[in-house]
């Protein structure tokens, strides 16, 4: 065996093989030419008349290049290059070329391989009877078959899938396949046959072109296929076009995506002429972006419109029966958080008249952290204005809702809080003053007065005693806690516009006010008392359970009967989470009044292992129609899903509505998939109906050929050679 030879010609051979593999590949390695070369063979000759042979075991090697054949010969006189095989050549960047035999010329722009084989990007596999290297770009493929699936030599089974062809082209430089005369087949058998065909290799990462197609069925639309079409409009920017046609509509699909140098946007739409609506135009938009501006502000939209309520349940575009356009500039800092934004809503709902709600919303915040030397603790400050107006010019409730049908509300807080923790034995204390001051104004709204405002003292204190206990089997930590609180001044004569669904839970029950905006405030004395418990093994499970109440001197005002807070005594909160290492994970929550009636409550369990991803949640609201005019709610939704086995995989998903012994919607879905191919098929099947939208069911087909297209997902679910590939 002879190491790292360097007779005159071997330099010269380990360039010319550097050469031929970027020849046969797609894209060359500039600095590999530079490294150092070095070759092992069994026997290394150089005859007088200047020939260099490579013989037994041949192996070279330059950068990330490697060459492994039986025999090399090098004849400088005539510029020939013959390789000997079995060949395998490999670039170090996912490309590999295997042959039987090659012979190039000594520029490297012309040769050709027998018995060849080319792998792109560690997938897509190019055999062909032999492969010639035309003009240095351009490697022409003759009787070629192209496949990503895995080939077993010992298995006649023809591929899932592949495309045979007369001639395929690979233009390295434009990373482009042409196929001639183009076969594709599925287990051996032409299903489509295509003249010309041009298709992108595994290393592009973007270019123009056609995507999967997928069909799609509907019993309002019938049957229909999406052609999606990918538009390449620079580095940085791109366009998919997706015509969608059925006997009962024509569609035309818009995706549009643009990176910046601190931003990006992306907009996604459509435009239809259906039978369902015949003779109007139909059309969605849905755009978002993001941009960051100097002083670390971030600028961000979002955009939702739609030409009538029920296009995009028809189409399948959004479940979203409220759409919320935003625009928002912020800054979050360490110690400090401003918020700028405005909203427009608009509501799908058959129940809701958009002249009537409070569609245009401007809010601002501003908040600041200071931690004063001199006192200790933290000082927070903080400043909020609001406003929302309605279309609606009329001050009565004409609609008898409750609600004036044009009331607009401004509002403006102000509030300051100095907190200081400090421990006292085993106790924790946090104590807590403060002062807020408020302003609110209605217009529109005979039944108030234009403006009302007023001072909100306030103070607290928390004392929590945590126990600890560490076990041989569990560890456990048992904390009670109790709050005092005092708020003062008199309540706004204002109506309650923005907190009129309150969720009472472990987060804001120790909060001096739990109405979750600040145009209502919780005023007088309060005691909330509670504990919390958690344990946990090492390696078995982890549990915690909530406990609480809270007490006032006097009922608030604004609270709804099922919010539970409406009395004197609130119900009691029950919240828990129990997580086993194994996958299962239930967590919980209910408020429960003193005769044991519940008023919400909510499950939620989740279980996943290798084959199973399975969840389910609960819900039910008591009858208020003050929060909720649907009430009585109990629901039920379940979502999973099953491996089958290594290709193939099952998804269920159920929403069903106990209340009224229906189910709201139901999909299933059946996905095949391999190293080579995605299949996938869904049903699903919308029950409810309203005046704009009709029960409806879609079935959806779509395959996926892997190994055009950058950045393939490598699935572990490859075909196996051998005994099990029976």
């Amino acid at each position: 065996m002879v190491r790292g030879a360097r007779p005159w010609g071997i330099a010269a051979l380990l360039a010319l093989m550097l050469h031929t593999v970027s020849a046969f590949a797609q894209t060359g390695n500039a600095g590999t030419a530079d490294a150092p070369a070095v070759l092992i063979a069994d026997n290394v000759q150089v005859t007088r008349d200047r020939v260099l042979t490579a013989s037994g075991n041949v192996e070279a090697f330059q950068g990330t290049t490697r060459l492994t054949a039986q025999k090399i010969s090098y004849d400088q006189a005539t510029g020939k290059l013959i390789i000997l095989g079995p060949i395998t050549i490999k670039d170090g960047t996912g490309v590999t070329v295997l042959a039987s035999q090659a012979e190039l010329s000594d520029d490297l722009q012309n040769g050709l391989l027998t018995g060849a084989r080319m792998v792109l990007n560690d997938q897509l596999q190019l055999a062909a009877v032999q492969i010639n290297r035309v003009g240095g770009r351009y490697t022409q493929l003759y009787k070629s078959a192209v496949t990503s699936c895995r080939i077993c030599e010992s298995d006649p089974t023809p591929p899932l899938w592949q495309i045979r062809a007369k001639r395929v082209i690979h233009d390295r430089e434009e990373q482009q396949l042409y196929f001639d005369e183009a076969q594709l087949r599925v287990r051996g058998v032409p299903i489509l046959y295509l003249p010309r065909l041009r298709l992108p290799d595994p290393t592009l990462k973007r270019t123009s072109g056609f995507l999967i197609p997928s069909i799609k069925s509907s019993s309002e639309l019938g049957t229909g296929i999406k052609i999606p079409y990918f538009i390449r409009l620079g580095d940085h920017r791109d366009l998919t076009l997706t015509p969608y046609l059925s006997s009962s509509t024509q569609t035309l699909e818009f995706r549009y995506r643009q990176v910046f140098a601190k931003g990006r946007v992306e907009f996604a739409s459509a435009i239809t002429d259906d039978n369902l609506e015949p003779g109007n135009g139909r059309g969605y938009l849905f755009g978002a972006g993001e941009f960051n501006l100097r002083r670390n502000f971030v600028l961000q939209f979002d955009v939702e419109l739609t030409s009538d309520d029920a296009y995009l349940k028809d189409y399948s575009y959004s479940e979203k029966d409220r759409l919320d356009s935003e625009l928002r500039i912020s800054r979050t800092l360490r110690n400090e958080y401003i918020r700028l934004s405005y909203i427009n809503f608009k509501s799908l709902r058959d129940d809701e008249d958009n002249d009537t709600l409070p569609n245009n919303v401007i809010d601002a915040l501003y908040e600041r952290r200071f931690f004063p030397s001199l006192l200790g603790g933290e000082f927070r400050l903080v400043a909020a204005a609001h406003s929302h107006f309605r279309k609606s010019r009329v001050d009565m409730d004409i609609n008898l809702d409750g609600i004036a049908d044009g009331r607009d509300a401004m509002r403006l807080n102000i509030e300051a809080d100095w907190i200081k923790s400090f421990q006292l034995g085993g106790l924790q204390i946090e104590t807590r003053l403060g002062l807020a001051a408020d302003a609110m104004n209605i217009e529109q709204d005979s039944s108030f007065n234009n403006t009302d405002s007023g001072f909100a003292p306030r103070a607290g204190v928390i004392v929590r005693y945590p126990l600890v206990r560490y076990g041989t089997m569990i560890n456990q930590v048992i904390e009670p806690v109790v709050q005092i609180s005092w708020v003062g001044g008199d309540e706004l004569a204002v109506p309650n516009e923005e907190s009129t669904r309150v969720e009472f839970d472990e987060g804001n029950l120790l909060s001096l006010s739990r109405f979750p905006a600040r145009d209502l405030r919780e005023r007088g004395w309060s005691l909330a008392h509670g504990a919390r418990w958690s344990g946990d093994t090492r390696d078995s499970w982890s549990a915690n359970v909530t406990l609480g109440q809270v007490l006032r001197d006097s009922a608030q005002l604004g609270f709804s009967e099922t919010s539970g807070l409406a009395t004197m005594q609130s119900d009691f909160l029950f919240a828990g989470q129990l997580k086993f290492n194994g996958g299962l994970a239930v967590s919980g929550r209910t408020l429960v009044d003193e005769r044991f009636d519940v008023s919400k409550a909510e499950l939620r369990g989740d279980w996943s292992n290798q084959d199973v991803d399975l969840g389910g949640s609960y819900i039910w609201v008591s009858d208020d129609e003050t929060e909720n005019p649907l009430s009585p709610i109990s629901e039920l939704i379940l979502d999973g899903g099953y491996k089958i086995d290594r290709f193939w995989r099952a998804n269920l998903d159920l929403r069903y509505d106990l209340e009224r012994g229906r189910a709201a919607n139901a999909g299933a879905g059946l996905i095949y998939s391999n190293e080579c191919a995605t299949i996938a098929m869904t049903i699903n099947r919308r029950y409810t109906s309203s005046t704009s939208v009709e029960p409806s069911t879609n079935l959806g087909f779509t395959v996926s050929l892997r190994g055009f297209s950058a950045n393939t997902e490598r699935h572990k679910s490859a075909r196996s050679c051998g005994k099990q590939a029976k």
